[in-house]
């Protein structure tokens, strides 16, 4: 047990001396000159009627303990650690492509909004890329942004200048983000249905090593039909990651679950913390009042 005002404590002597009166004073019985009655000395009731005198030091003892400011230390707990997940999604012109009922584009952000509903308390960001790079919504656990993103960044309505396919560009750009976040675990989870030509020469290799030193994960989906890229298997292996290849909608709802059974959920001890305990002297404060309250109705001396 701590106090925050110790030495509020020492205002204890107080109410100690209170009660050492209250117990060792003379004097209490009035006896009535009443020739030839013998006056006993009480018994029981003494120490009843005694006890009750003690409950307003009692009280003013309780009162002086939650003055002083008790605390306690609170166990150890557990707290999720965070994920922070950037989605890097292509909408170069072939994700318009067909995609059982829709379009690549499509059923992969459905698939995205799902895989966001399985990990609440994750940071989730989402990067839209072709030949340039646009951050759509910046990591966060609010993924409101993320959910009602399909239809504003369709292949189809996408600016020109993201037709084509700049993986490389892409990932830099969400490294850049990720490693802002000092704080839990970093993945990018690419969706792309193209080769990159920025990938090749080894720059596949030097990019995966960057992102390896900065402790992000890279897995990634390749939504067509094509294929593997290699420069991707090269990314998502040295960085500790996997590569995909779903060919509907079902597989790739199947290979977002496996992403998410991937990447657990881990959990870390905080520290412990020191918190407030009035509640127990508060308690018993009221106690001590409400009794010596009932014994105002009949347990005082009297005279008579």
């Amino acid at each position: 047990m701590i106090f925050s005002r110790p030495a509020v404590l020492f205002s204890l002597i107080i109410p100690i001396l209170i009660i050492y009166w209250v117990w060792t004073r003379k004097g209490r019985g009035v006896s009535l000159p009443f020739d030839h009655v013998g006056v006993k000395s009480g018994g029981i009731s003494r120490v009843i009627l005694t006890f009750v005198e003690s409950l307003p030091a009692l009280l003013l003892a309780m009162v002086i303990v939650i003055l002083s400011g008790p605390q306690e230390i609170s166990a150890p707990k557990t707290k999720k650690v965070l994920t922070n997940i950037e989605f890097c999604v292509d909408i170069s012109c072939s994700m318009a492509a067909s995609f059982d009922s829709g379009s690549r584009y499509d059923a992969s952000m459905k698939a995205i909004v799902g895989f966001v509903d399985q990990r609440p308390g994750d940071a989730f960001g989402l990067t839209f890329f072709g030949n340039s790079v646009l951050h759509w919504a910046p990591l966060s656990s609010d993924s409101s942004a993320i959910r009602h993103a399909l239809p504003f960044m369709r292949p189809e309505n996408a600016p020109r200048w993201f037709g084509g396919t700049e993986i490389g560009k892409a990932l830099v750009a969400c490294k850049g983000i990720l490693v802002q976040r000092e704080e839990g675990d970093r993945m990018i989870l690419l969706v792309s249905d193209g080769q990159s030509w920025d990938l090749n020469g080894g720059r596949d290799e030097e990019l995966a090593r960057s992102l390896r030193e900065n402790n992000i994960v890279v897995n990634a989906i390749h939504i067509a039909d094509s294929e593997i890229p290699g420069p991707i298997v090269n990314i998502t292996s040295l960085t500790g990651g996997d590569v995909y290849n779903p060919g509907d909608s079902d597989s790739l709802q199947r290979v977002f679950k496996t992403i998410d059974e991937m990447q657990e959920t881990r959990m870390e001890k905080t520290s412990a913390e020191t918190r407030d305990n009035y509640y127990p002297y508060c308690l018993a404060a009221l106690a001590i009042l409400a009794f010596f309250l009932l014994t105002l109705f009949g347990l005082r001396y009297t005279p008579w």
